[in-house]
């Protein structure tokens, strides 16, 4: 019997041809809108505008290369939407620092465009080592307690850091630059966790018990881990003051328990136990109680003197006023006069020179973002693939809606940044993560039956 040489059906040479088109042109929209700032501030193309773009393009086909190489059939959308967003968050930022504000002071492209180069140095070593993303189901508790661990680590003495009223920053002690937000990884590994923990007891958890009006309720004994989740999360509320990894923490849970049971009685249960944990927090903590009011009252003399955020959210709200339909336009705005413009209130600044056109243009990039991530959880072919596509994809698009809902005062400013876009560099390097997640099990799904090929040349025959 002869031997058998088993290799992987190749990608079809059109497919990657589009992919890298699609690439280039996501990387001249990025050029172009960089021109247009300079054109509208000096006059002039900016002098770095062709270092600017070799960098950004050399980046990305470099990414292209790899993901070519070790994961040919992932979807070919994602990576050109996810470079055209970062791409646009240097522009913004790189607009913001050319003002003589604090704002453009505090902006730092050069900065953003370092911490995008090691966001593609990590997107590439997960494509290169997580060969098979099933084998994180081995490391369901694992990651369960790194998670945990990093979600934590703020309150530890010497290396946690307090930044504008939040604790949730963790450095090294007397050196201000090296410092990282835990919490941005602690979503990946607890979304791991959450996977792995949901496939082992999904079963159990979707038994019905007792039926309430239209609800079948769960069964008592089941709700624990609903409860602890539930008091982890407004434990990061009270102990480090971050509504918004809180509210990430138990949305993403539910959404996920939703994935894996198919009973809205979960989503539910977890909304009234997320509001009433809101509320009673918001009694007992002034930090809290603030945030209401300032939702609430947002205009209101005394908060806008009093609370810092009643200020940032007026300014945001008066920058998107200001920017109408259609935007000032890129570099002939005031996005200046927002107070971190250049991080947490980046969609603020971006809604007054692009106006409500772009931001919808913006915000259909994102929802196609997660809208592949999706269909790679539709296309999985086993459970744990599923709800990690799923949940990878929840806590993306549930990302951008706090952000979003905040900065307009649809629901209280939580803190979060937006994905891809906000100058930080721990945000970014874990969404790249997480894209690079998304493309392993995009690959797997998408790849076809393994081609074997008889080393005599005589026949082919695919193994299905």
């Amino acid at each position: 019997m002869s031997e058998v040489d088993v290799s992987p059906v190749p990608m079809p040479a059109k497919r990657r041809g589009a992919q890298l088109l699609m690439l280039a042109l996501a990387v001249a929209i990025v050029m172009g809108a960089y021109a247009n700032v300079g054109l509208a501030l000096d006059g002039q193309v900016p002098s770095g505008m062709l270092t600017y773009g070799l960098s950004l393009g050399g980046l990305m086909l470099a990414a292209y290369l790899v993901l070519a190489k070790f994961a040919p059939w992932a979807d070919p959308l994602i990576l050109p939407l996810v470079t055209l967003v970062n791409g646009l968050g240097l522009v913004m930022i790189y607009r913001l620092s050319e003002s003589d504000s604090n704002t453009g002071k505090l902006a730092s492209p050069n900065s953003q465009l370092l911490w995008t180069l090691v966001g593609i140095v990590l997107f590439s070593l997960t494509l290169i080592f997580l060969r098979d993303h099933r084998a994180l189901q081995r490391l369901t508790y694992t990651a369960g307690a790194v998670g945990v661990f990093l979600l934590v680590s703020p309150l530890i003495p010497f290396i946690g850091r307090e930044i504008n009223g939040a604790r949730i920053w963790v450095g090294v002690p007397g050196v201000s630059a090296a410092q990282i937000q835990p919490a941005e990884f602690a979503k990946l590994a607890l979304v791991v966790f959450f996977a792995g923990y949901l496939v082992a007891k999904r079963d159990v958890l979707a038994l019905a018990g007792r039926r309430l009006l239209f609800i079948d309720l769960p069964r008592a004994r089941d709700l624990g881990p609903v409860l602890i989740i539930w008091g982890v999360s407004l434990g990061v509320l009270v102990m480090q003051k971050d509504l918004g990894s809180s509210l990430l923490l138990f949305g993403t849970f539910i959404a996920m328990l939703y994935i894996a049971t198919q009973r809205s009685s979960w989503v539910i249960i977890g909304i009234l136990l997320f509001v009433g944990g809101a509320i009673l927090a918001g009694m007992v903590f002034d930090h809290v109680q603030q945030r209401f009011e300032v939702f609430l009252n947002p205009s209101d003399p005394e908060l806008f003197r009093r609370v810092g955020g009643s200020e940032q959210l007026m300014q945001g709200l008066f920058a998107l006023g200001s920017g109408g339909i259609l935007g000032t336009g890129l570099g002939q705005g005031h996005p200046e006069l927002i107070p971190l413009a250049f991080s947490d209130f980046i969609f603020s600044a971006t809604g007054e020179e692009l106006g409500l056109t772009g931001l919808m243009a913006l915000l259909m990039v994102y929802a196609l973002i997660v809208e592949r991530g999706l269909r790679t959880a539709l296309a999985a072919r086993d459970p744990f693939s599923k709800l990690l596509g799923g949940g990878l994809s929840f806590i993306l698009a549930w990302q951008v809606f706090i952000i979003v809902g905040g900065v307009t005062n649809l629901i209280p400013l939580t803190g979060l940044v937006t994905p891809f876009m906000s100058q930080g560099g721990s945000a970014l390097l874990a969404n790249w993560i997480l894209i690079a997640l998304l493309v392993r099990m995009s690959d797997s799904a998408r790849r076809p039956p393994p081609q074997a090929i008889q080393n005599e040349g005589m026949t082919q025959v695919f193994q299905r």
